[in-house]
């Protein structure tokens, strides 16, 4: 079936067969239901896909285009921020992160269901939109099960990470991609469980391999140092270097261990994309910066995320991964 284009934007069938999973399947649209579309220019054409498969489902449909974030973390544009809060839905296909921002966290408190898509391509939605979400969210639970009930955690790999640090007390997020309750809110694609290390606990070092926010696919790992909860050394090539001048521009809370999570996605892959990176089964990540949003006490203006292939996790000494395996039934 050919359609018109749309603002500019020619409508592809296998787009929009992605748009109406989201809708339906993640997010359970419902007829009248006002849909918030946010995109910014570079994501244009999977905004607009969106905001014409909201509108055949009966939606009010909403697009709005800001100008592109600078940084991961970044507010949005105080009109953005309030239409965020008036609306039922919102999806954010855009290219900086808004799932770390107080625009975001005031919206699931008025009830609006979230879904962030920072950085997604057109392959990504497309191939991670047929993923079998009744397993990623039976994976997701078990970890993050795991997690709710442990205190500390210990990372280590072959490249030289062996970091630890306490998680007492805080509780996990799941990122399952089922986002149908007023307030819940997360990332399309899904797939990771989640949880923000205790301020001022984590110690040694972490050798990231795959992929960085702000930075890419590692050519060249990059090995951070923590002490007391914050990174004090960034060491490696041209990619630690170009992390090390992203950082330099803010305080010593951009430096804060604000998130540990476990990939639970068997369809995702490492791209280069943080969206689908984190979610990767078989990994773990840790973000530097911000964590007031799911149950940390720093807010910093950027959360950058860092992906360790291969790794063997302990909590409370049990093995919940070993080389990349999951140790857990499901």
């Amino acid at each position: 079936m050919t359609q018109q284009p749309v603002l500019g934007v020619e409508v592809k069938d296998e787009l929009l067969r992605a748009a109406e999973v989201a809708l339906t399947r993640c997010l359970r649209v419902k007829p009248g239901e006002s849909v918030l579309i946010i995109t910014d220019e570079p994501l244009r054409r999977i905004g607009v896909h969106l905001w014409v498969k909201a509108r055949e489902l009966g939606a009010e449909a909403i697009y709005v285009e800001m100008i592109a974030r600078k940084v991961h973390g970044e507010e949005p544009p105080k009109p953005v921020a309030e239409a965020m809060k008036a609306a039922d839905v919102v999806i954010a296909p855009t290219s900086k992160s808004l799932t770390h921002t107080v625009a975001r966290k005031e919206a699931a408190e008025r009830g609006a269901r979230v879904a962030t898509m920072p950085g997604v391509t057109e392959d990504i939605f497309v191939r991670t939109m047929s993923v079998d979400y009744e397993l990623v969210q039976r994976l997701t639970e078990a970890v993050a099960k795991v997690l709710d009930e442990g205190r500390e955690v210990r990372v280590v790999t072959s490249l030289g990470t062996d970091l630890t640090f306490s998680i007492e007390g805080r509780k996990a997020r799941r990122s399952t991609g089922v986002l149908v309750n007023p307030g819940d809110w997360g990332n399309l694609p899904s797939g990771e469980a989640y949880i923000a290390p205790v301020e001022g606990t984590a110690n040694g070092v972490v050798v990231v391999d795959g992929s960085m926010a702000g930075v890419g696919v590692l050519t060249q790992p990059i090995k951070i140092l923590f002490k007391d909860g914050i990174a004090t050394q960034i060491e490696g090539g041209l990619e630690a270097a170009k992390l090390n001048e992203l950082l330099s521009k803010y305080g010593v809370e951009a430096r804060n261990l604000g998130e540990f999570g476990v990939g639970t996605n068997p369809g995702a892959r490492i791209s280069g994309v943080v969206l689908e990176d984190e979610k990767v089964l078989g990994t773990i990540h840790i973000a530097l910066g911000s964590n007031f949003d799911f149950g940390g006490r720093v807010k910093a203006p950027v959360h950058l995320d860092g992906v360790v292939t291969k790794p063997t996790v302990y909590v409370d000494g049990s093995l919940l991964m070993k080389d990349g395996v999951l140790q857990i039934s499901i």
